[in-house]
């Protein structure tokens, strides 16, 4: 019955990452859809709601398969003296939850960036983001390989 459950969460997990990175994907896909002027490394654009709605609906999953990942997975944090001495799956497992909170950090950073360029109240001039949404989409997809590694990582250590 276990193993049926740690499937599900599996499945879940990866559902959530995989529609947050696809909708980061369209995200970028809809910002560019609108009309642009280009000078170097300065543009002028029209902000995409569209755009705006994927983006915050990308970070949000994004954050919800984040915490759904630490909860399930349970916290088996150590000391880095104990770290060194412990078995290669609780390190493995470390390594993993180190991984995903900093997929987490960067890809979160950038669909937030992204999304906010596209804001009604920033329909201004500055500094291009390009492919924000479209990086933070994919590190969704990355997230979602290492937050399954993580979580069968730790109910390995658990001996679940």
């Amino acid at each position: 019955m276990m193993k049926i459950v740690a499937i599900f969460a599996c499945l879940l997990i990866v559902a959530l990452d995989v529609t947050a990175g696809i909708l980061g994907i369209k995200a970028e896909a809809a910002q560019n859809q609108e009309k642009q002027l280009r000078l170097l490394i300065f543009e002028c654009k029209e902000p995409s709601h569209q755009a705006f709605v994927l983006g915050v609906a990308a970070a949000t999953l994004l954050c919800i398969a984040h915490v759904l990942t630490n909860l399930l997975a349970g916290c088996n944090l150590c000391t880095r003296g104990e770290l060194s001495t412990a078995p290669p799956s609780k390190q493995l497992s470390m390594a993993c939850l180190l991984l995903t909170w900093i997929i987490l950090a960067v890809g979160l950073g950038l669909l937030v960036i992204g999304t906010i360029s596209n804001n009604k109240s920033r329909a201004s001039c500055g500094f291009t983001h390009h492919h924000f949404l479209s990086i933070g989409g994919i590190l969704c997809f990355v997230h979602a390989i290492f937050s399954v590694a993580y979580y069968a990582t730790s109910n390995a250590v658990l001996g679940v």
